[in-house]
C-alpha cells in the first residue's frame, strides 16, 4: 500500500464485505462438508469448530483483507422442530456488515452467520 492509503477509515468499495459473496462461500462449504451427513451430538463440536475455521479462510480468500471476522456456526438435529435465532451487534453501518446461510437435510440443520467488522 502506498502511504496516502494508509490510514483509511473506509475501505474502498471493491475491499468491502460483500454479504452475497460471503453467502456464496458459506453455501459452497456448508453443501461440501453436510450433504448427506448424519447428525452425531459427539461430532458437533468439531465439525463446528471446523466448519467456522474453513468458512472463515475462504471468506479471507476472497479479498476481505482489513476485515475482523467472526463466524458463528450451529448445529441440531433435524426433527421437524422450528428453530428461532436471533443476531445482534452494534458497529459501523458504512463499513461492517454480516451474512447468513442455513443448510438442512433430514437428519441435521446448520446456521451460520459471518460477521465482518472493518479493522481501522
Amino acid at each position: 500500500m502506498e502511504g496516502s492509503d494508509t490510514y483509511l477509515i473506509r475501505p474502498h468499495h471493491q475491499y468491502k464485505f460483500k454479504p452475497a459473496i460471503v453467502k456464496e462461500c458459506i453455501r459452497e462449504i456448508l453443501r461440501e462438508r453436510l450433504s448427506g451427513m448424519q447428525y452425531d451430538q459427539e461430532e458437533v463440536p468439531e465439525l463446528c469448530r471446523s466448519l467456522g475455521e474453513c468458512i472463515k479462510d475462504k471468506v479471507k480468500s476472497s479479498g476481505i483483507d482489513k476485515y475482523k471476522l467472526v463466524v458463528q456456526v450451529v448445529i441440531g438435529e433435524q426433527r421437524g422442530q422450528g428453530v428461532k435465532m436471533s443476531l445482534r451487534c452494534l458497529w459501523d453501518a458504512d463499513a461492517d456488515n454480516y451474512a447468513e446461510d442455513i443448510f438442512l437435510n433430514d437428519s441435521l440443520f446448520c446456521m451460520v452467520a459471518v460477521f465482518g467488522s472493518y479493522h481501522y
